[in-house]
């Protein structure tokens, strides 16, 4: 079955109900453009080495290069997203609880946006699907455990190493640069700190870009061939599209996060704004390239808490990070139910 943009656009035309899947997944990716991307950049804010204006822009280019140059050489993680679940053989089911899980991840994010609270979409994405896939199969079965055992190995990374590298690249720095003169070692930091700021920007487009681009790819293949399994190839004229939705996303939203993440968590200099963009590029990397689903915000975050411990317990604001935490906690069951719960009211209707 080809997948041009010919047969796409004829295909999208004349099924609504692929129009709505299309629709519902970009906009979901609109949504994580602007609630977890700006943790690329949040620390580049907190320590004024780049106003927030140009930052985001930088952060949408950087978006949009990762996703697209990087897909073209490793699609891991969209692999892994596309293999998670199951939804069964009647094709309109399981569009319809494709659907429900898209509403559920775009409410939930965008009321954790509307609070100015960095929830992982990441989470949110592969919660919902999972919800959707117990409601349309009546239980576990529609679930792949192996796949999904990968999404608890991103989640050791994203919070151990996270944590861990961001305390221990901290510490190293900091013997390094013990002896160099204060206002030549900012300056250096300043500039390390952008541009490994953009390169987390980078591996965010690359890691959750692709969630994104699985599940549109899922559900072309269900509308326009009746297939969902095996191996997948995405078409050039996707990723692009997803790239520059998500690019948008980012470009017009984000300042509370910037200013949850990089302002109020941790007070940081550039040396240590510098140690949490190489430590998030580290672990969002090394997952990226090994298929593990990891959310880019939670990884960003625990680096700003393993940086902000590395001095002292207390320069953490754990208040806030506890309140982050509880969100993550509650997202795999919170959206999760309204997928399951989505899904079944979407089949009444259509």
């Amino acid at each position: 079955m080809s997948y041009d943009f010919a047969s796409f656009a004829a295909a999208f035309v004349s099924d609504p109900i692929l129009a709505l899947i299309v629709i519902l997944t970009l906009g979901a990716t609109v949504v994580n453009g602007a609630t977890d991307a700006p943790n690329a950049i949040a620390t580049v804010v907190g320590t004024k080495a780049m106003k927030p204006t140009p930052a985001i822009a930088m952060a949408a280019i950087c978006n949009f290069v990762g996703l697209a140059g990087i897909t073209m050489v490793s699609s891991a993680v969209a692999a892994t997203i596309f293999k998670m679940v199951d939804f069964g053989g009647d094709n309109h089911a399981a569009l319809v609880a494709l659907a429900a899980a898209m509403v559920a991840i775009i409410v939930w994010g965008v009321a954790a946006w509307y609070f100015g609270i960095p929830t992982s979409q990441s989470h949110s994405l592969i919660a919902g699907i999972t919800g959707a896939a117990i409601a349309l199969q009546g239980g576990l079965g529609g679930v792949n455990g192996g796949e999904w055992m990968k999404v608890v190995y991103g989640l050791v990374i994203s919070t151990v190493l996270g944590f861990g590298t961001g305390w221990l690249f901290t510490r190293l720095i900091k013997k390094a640069c013990r002896r160099a003169e204060r206002s030549k070692a900012n300056s250096f930091f300043k500039w390390a700190q952008i541009v490994s700021g953009a390169g987390v920007a980078v591996l965010h487009g690359a890691q959750d870009g692709q969630k994104f681009l699985s599940l549109c790819m899922l559900g072309i293949m269900l509308a326009m061939s009746g297939q969902s399994g095996g191996d997948v190839s995405f078409p050039f004229w996707l990723i692009i599209m997803v790239s520059a939705v998500m690019a948008l996303g980012t470009a017009v939203g984000g300042k509370k996060i910037i200013k949850s993440v990089g302002m109020n968590m941790v007070k940081m200099e550039q040396y240590q704004g510098f140690a949490a963009c190489l430590s998030a590029c580290f672990c969002i990397g090394l997952a990226t390239f090994t298929g593990l689903p990891v959310s880019t915000t939670h990884t960003k975050t625990t680096a700003i808490m393993g940086v902000g411990a590395e001095k002292s317990l207390r320069n953490v604001k754990w208040g806030l990070a506890g309140r982050m935490v509880g969100t993550w906690v509650l997202t795999f069951p919170g959206c999760g139910l309204l997928a399951f719960a989505f899904t079944h009211l979407f089949l009444v209707f259509f």
